[in-house]
């Protein structure tokens, strides 16, 4: 017990160092540099040597309980600070995940279900006629053929599904639902518990390392909108915040993209195996018949 108290100590205090500590002091360190430089002194390094003389000649610079005093109160912003802004990576995640509940937000779903539909119809009549020139033995029958597949590309960069969400990574985490339903007729909203349970191990992991990098992606935007307000004070930080806000968009887009994807090979590996749980006839792959029965099981109809 001791052994496994130890380990669980070190693992918080890596968990709480990676995740609150080491990016507070950093971002401590900025606001103080923004505060001293400003924008009219925004490259004057040596205004920052100065004030750094300036504290350490301090007669509290030389006293031990000043100093552990000092140590404490940086360690316990730090600490806020990197509470709030898990706070804030929440609340982006949110953001990213949430349907149209607003004005703006209807707004914006309805311009991606706008761009979503005009590459649909573009993808359509370019499969069309590609198809034609095929069956017609035309020379630019493969060319047509690269355009349809070019259009398809374009078509589920803006959604594998006609959007439901403002944003791209919430349409993407939940494309699996209307794509398990069209293939197998199953609800994957009832059905994910059961399936979490008869997933292995090594599965699961996947499945929640893909969750938890979203979560950090959130986290890391939330940073950059942090340093985003730094330039109030030192425009410089803006240089951060966008490069970190931008780098934490693009690896949400990516973990959202990679749990999608898990989510629905949980379903196709492992669907047949619910519903044999289930007590239900399925010998070869699952068909939406099938699908439907377990739908049915799992929603505990009166």
């Amino acid at each position: 017990m001791t052994a496994f108290l130890n380990a669980l100590g070190g693992k918080l205090a890596e968990r709480w160092l990676a995740l609150l500590a080491i990016p507070g002091l950093v971002y401590l360190v900025a606001l103080a540099t923004a505060v001293t430089l400003g924008q009219r002194h925004w490259q004057d390094t040596g205004r920052l040597g100065e004030r750094l003389d300036a504290l350490a000649a301090a007669p509290g610079a030389h006293s031990a309980g000043v100093l552990a005093v000092v140590a404490v109160g940086v360690l316990a912003g730090a600490a806020l600070t990197g509470t709030g802004a898990q706070a804030l990576g929440a609340l982006v995640e949110r953001v990213w995940l949430a349907g149209p509940r607003g004005p703006v937000t209807r707004w914006l779903t309805a311009r991606r279900l706008r761009r979503w539909r005009a590459a649909d119809h573009a993808y359509r009549t370019a499969l069309v006629a590609a198809g034609r020139a095929r069956l017609g033995g035309a020379a630019d029958a493969e060319a047509l053929a690269d355009e349809a597949e070019a259009r398809y590309a374009r078509r589920n960069e803006i959604g594998l599904a006609a959007p439901r969400h403002p944003c791209w990574t919430g349409d993407r985490v939940t494309a699996p639902d209307r794509r398990v339903w069209r293939a197998y007729r199953v609800d994957l909203t009832v059905a994910w518990p059961h399936l979490w349970l008869l997933a292995p191990d090594s599965t699961r992991a996947e499945l929640g390392t893909a969750r938890a990098a979203l979560s950090a992606a959130a986290r890391l935007a939330a940073w950059g909108a942090a340093y985003l307000l730094l330039a109030v004070w030192w425009w410089p930080a803006a240089l951060v915040g966008v490069a970190t806000a931008a780098t934490g968009v693009v690896r949400g887009r990516t973990a959202a993209a990679s749990f999608a994807e898990l989510a629905e090979a949980l379903v196709d590996l492992h669907g047949k195996d619910l519903a044999q749980a289930l007590g239900l006839e399925c010998e070869g792959r699952l068909t939406p018949e099938t699908g439907e029965e377990v739908t049915r099981l799992l929603s505990k109809p009166d």
